[in-house]
């Protein structure tokens, strides 16, 4: 298989990596990083194609998903809170 050819991987990973392309496109990456890092980003959970005979079936890690929120454990329970409310706020306004 060339590099590059996705033949061997599974719908439900291509449809995947779309997926993930487009969100890194909304947030402003270029057309071909955002398909790069998407294709990474399958790898890393499903570790690689899956169409194959010997490692078809193996569950994906989700390692990836696991990773969001880190941000948030860094800060102490008071900013964590202070911000919440200023969400809340900035939403009632804009409601009213």
């Amino acid at each position: 298989m060339p590099q590059g050819d996705k033949s061997a991987y599974t719908d439900k990973q291509k449809r995947k990596a779309a997926h993930i392309a487009d969100g890194y496109e909304e947030r402003g990456v270029p057309g071909k990083e955002a398909e790069a890092r998407a294709w990474a980003t399958v790898n890393k959970d499903s570790g690689g194609a899956n169409l194959s005979g010997s490692g078809r079936g193996k569950p994906d890690t989700q390692a990836s998903s696991h990773e969001g929120g880190k941000q948030a454990a860094g800060r102490s329970d008071a900013a964590k809170s202070a911000a919440a409310k200023k969400g809340w706020e900035t939403r009632r306004k804009k409601a009213g």
